[in-house]
């Protein structure tokens, strides 16, 4: 008899909280691409844009992991996702593109509040099992992804882009009030009021140490690529079925609400997975599907259908999702005794592979097109989680850094 994997409360509302913030958020950032072409916006352009958000997060991670240890991290996560808020009425506003582009680092800095706050608080939480947790925590945005295109599809259809932008606003200010409500109390680690920088700086030697360990580096070394391809995906998936396929607009939002819908059901069993294997082992096998895939998309794009679509997306989300959950698993594990600078670090990881993909892919899109792109991230990272394992499993003995 199917039941659903075990889910601690703190992790419960840490995803019904992701699930918010990415519901309001979604609802609007599939048809972003779409939106900033309409404005005028060149695909160099397009990368450059989600470089703007996902840089800030990266930047500004270490300093939220500071504040983390003198706040309690419940606020710094509800003041965040009132940033998504106030990046909504952003774009309402959208008065010049130098404005515009200052609320992408806004957005940025909000994410950067509200996702190392989160890890803080799941790192420091005694959970029985971290890549089941974040697991959960990861699939958030897939089940928000299984109906947030579909709301937000009307609303533009029936009010325009100006219609969603309102509906966010308002879902991101009762995120809020909920993440600090059900979040609040559950800071386990004590705050101290008193962390200074030079306590900053003791704090990330110890983590840098731990984190230049070959089982640690290799790991998330392998992790890290997969975000960078992912960034390929952020700015350009879209864009691809709308260029080379020919698919309309309505068609890609019906085709990414069945695959969110598909993926969001199948991602438990996922969880259950996760909770069975060590971190490591899932990095480098969700590595390895998610570059195969990837590779298959560039090599499929003219030829693809729906189906082939979904299949070929759907394999590519699992291998990053199992990737990116045994990552966070690791880093919990590991750097459990400064759950701060861990979730910090965690969060660096994420934005700064997709920022640095979409600022990779819009520079070389122009001269490699949407295939050769989404092939050669896709053989890169098959090829670094083969040597990559191979490292780890034979020891080396000339493996320095």
């Amino acid at each position: 008899m199917f039941s659903l994997p075990k889910i601690e409360k703190v992790t419960r509302d840490a995803t019904v909280s992701n699930f918010l913030l990415m519901f309001g958020y979604r609802i609007f950032s599939l048809y972003f691409p779409l939106f900033l072409v309409a404005r005028g916006f060149s695909l160099p352009q397009v990368g450059y844009t989600y470089l703007l958000i996902y840089l800030p997060i990266a930047i500004f991670s270490p300093i939220v992991g500071f504040l983390n240890h003198r706040i309690n991290p419940a606020i710094l996560a509800s003041i965040g996702t009132l940033g998504y808020g106030v990046y909504a009425l952003g774009m309402i506003l959208f008065p010049n593109l130098i404005i515009f582009y200052l609320f992408q680092i806004i957005l940025g800095i909000s994410a950067a509040l509200f996702f190392v706050s989160m890890r803080v608080i799941l790192i420091s939480s005694p959970l029985e099992n971290y890549n089941r947790a974040f697991g959960w925590f990861y699939s958030a945005p897939f089940y928000a992804g299984a109906i947030a295109p579909a709301v937000g599809a009307l609303f533009i259809w029936k009010f325009n882009f100006i219609g969603v932008f309102i509906l966010s606003l308002v879902i991101q200010i009762l995120t809020a009030i909920y993440c600090f409500l059900q979040l609040e109390r559950k800071k386990i680690k004590p705050l101290d009021k008193h962390f200074n920088l030079e306590k900053f700086s003791q704090n990330y030697e110890i983590v840098l140490r731990k984190i230049k360990k070959r089982e640690i580096f290799l790991p998330i070394l392998i992790s890290f690529f997969v975000l960078l391809m992912n960034g390929f995906y952020q700015g350009f998936g879209i864009l691809s079925l709308k260029d080379v396929l020919h698919w309309s607009d309505n068609t890609i939002i019906i085709i990414t609400a069945i695959l969110c819908f598909l993926f969001s059901s199948v991602s438990l069993y996922l969880i259950r997975r996760l909770e069975k294997f060590k971190s490591e082992k899932s990095i480098f096998q969700g590595g390895i599907i998610a570059g195969i895939f990837s590779t298959l998309f560039g090599i499929l794009l003219p030829y693809l259908n729906f189906l082939l679509y979904i299949i070929i997306s759907f394999f590519q989300s699992a291998g990053a999702l199992v990737c990116d959950s045994g990552r966070s698993g690791l880093v919990s594990q590991k750097l459990k005794e400064n759950p701060e600078e861990a979730g910090a670090i965690d969060t660096i990881f994420s934005p700064l592979g997709t920022a640095l993909g979409a600022l990779i892919s819009g520079v070389v899109i122009g001269f490699l097109g949407y295939r050769f792109l989404f092939i050669f991230g896709g053989i890169a990272v098959i090829l670094l989680a083969i040597i990559g394992k191979k490292i780890l499993l034979e020891g080396l003995s000339n493996y320095k850094f």
